[in-house]
């Protein structure tokens, strides 16, 4: 009689008795679902799946890390809940990407009063390499005087200035990114940071206010000086709750209106 050898479980398998350490090397209880979480994550971070594809059955994943498909089933829940996956029904879950309109929206919270929400055109007004400003490069979690590339750009809905947006990202990540490239990439910013630039934007901080227009928000957003606009402030991060992207944004909001959903 032969006898079938399992694979060992790969370096991180979760333990049954979901006891971790912390950093002062004490035991702290960790689900064992969030223990499959984290592996997951770390192989979406890794690029094993890349966005968009197809990743392995619940039951491949269960036997991958030796638990039940149900345990395996509710870190696929959160993740789906935290749009890191996406499920579609008969074919399976996939890696969200920046291309599915599902997740274009979830970052872009301007909605027309009337009628259904769509994608502006860009005007890129510029893009440059700098040393990033002391505030930047804190929210970044940087060194002072790193450099970063900056772009400033006005949205456009049907055909109207709607958003004028100031926007940082660390240097080191974004190379070669020039006006002439986003001049010719027609889908999301996002879309483009992750296809071409490694980089996915997970989930985003914002601080909204509202402000008045002055002079340049006025000239470029075709508005009186001293309109009340929405400004919004953002941190956006990555895997690991990395920073990789500071974004000031200010909106006209006679005919557009700010959404967010709670939960």
């Amino acid at each position: 009689m032969t006898q079938t050898v399992l694979p060992p479980a790969p370096t991180g398998a979760p333990s049954n008795s979901g006891v971790t350490s912390n950093v002062s090397g004490s035991p702290t209880f960790s689900p064992l679902y969030q223990q499959i979480k984290s592996l997951i994550v770390q192989s979406l971070q890794s690029g094993e799946w890349k966005p968009g594809e197809l990743i392995p059955s619940e039951v491949e994943l269960a036997y991958r890390f030796k638990v039940s498909q149900g345990t395996v089933r509710k870190a696929i829940d959160e993740l789906s809940a935290e749009n890191l996956v996406i499920r579609r029904q008969g074919k399976g879950t996939f890696v969200a990407t920046h291309h599915e309109a599902k997740v274009q929206f979830r970052f872009l919270r301007l909605m027309p009063d009337n009628g259904d929400a769509h994608q502006p055109e860009n005007h890129i007004i510029e893009v440059k390499r700098m040393r990033g400003p002391a505030e930047v490069t804190r929210l970044l979690d940087m060194k002072a005087g790193d450099s970063v590339v900056y772009i400033k750009r006005v949205q456009f809905f049907d055909g109207t200035p709607i958003i004028l947006e100031e926007i940082w990202l660390p240097g080191s990540l974004f190379k070669g990114l020039t006006v002439e490239r986003l001049d010719e990439y027609k889908g999301p910013m996002y879309g483009l940071f992750e296809a071409e630039f490694g980089t996915q934007m997970i989930h985003a901080s914002e601080k909204v206010r509202a402000v008045a227009a002055d002079e340049a928000a006025s000239a470029l957003l075709k508005v009186a000086v001293g309109v009340p606009l929405l400004s919004v402030d953002r941190v956006a991060f990555t895997y690991g709750e990395k920073p990789v992207e500071v974004r000031r944004a200010l909106y006209v909001t006679s005919q557009h209106h700010y959404q967010n959903e709670l939960s």
